[in-house]
């Protein structure tokens, strides 16, 4: 069982940045997948960035050349550096780690508010 949990999240001014992080309570580096997903209100929760296990890094159209994902395994933790944010982006987003046998772990959700 592993628990993550969420924080960084909060209300900015378009162009602005912000960072998200994702502190897990067990290893996360035996994993399949680590990743980040939103969901804005009315709408799929959807992809926004992936590490993935033999496939690298994977972003959603909407946030290329914005967003970044990385990992400190060391740390257990993974964070989603976010630039030029824009009104589309606001969303609560979550965090999901992947275990080694292919079981989804999912953060509680931290709400992004971008201001236009």
């Amino acid at each position: 069982q592993v628990q993550l949990v969420e924080s960084g999240g909060g209300l900015v001014q378009a162009g602005g940045s912000l960072r998200l992080s994702c502190a897990a309570s067990g290893s996360i580096s035996n994993g399949n997948a680590v990743g980040w997903y939103r969901q804005a209100p009315g709408k799929q929760r959807e992809l926004v960035a992936a590490i993935i296990r033999g496939a690298g890094t994977k972003y959603g159209d909407s946030v290329k050349g914005r967003f970044t994902i990385s990992r400190d395994d060391a740390k257990n933790t993974v964070y989603l550096q976010m630039n030029g944010l824009k009104p589309e982006d606001t969303a609560v987003y979550y965090c999901n780690v992947v275990s080694s046998l292919g079981y989804p772990y999912w953060g509680q959700g931290t709400q992004v508010t971008v201001s236009s």
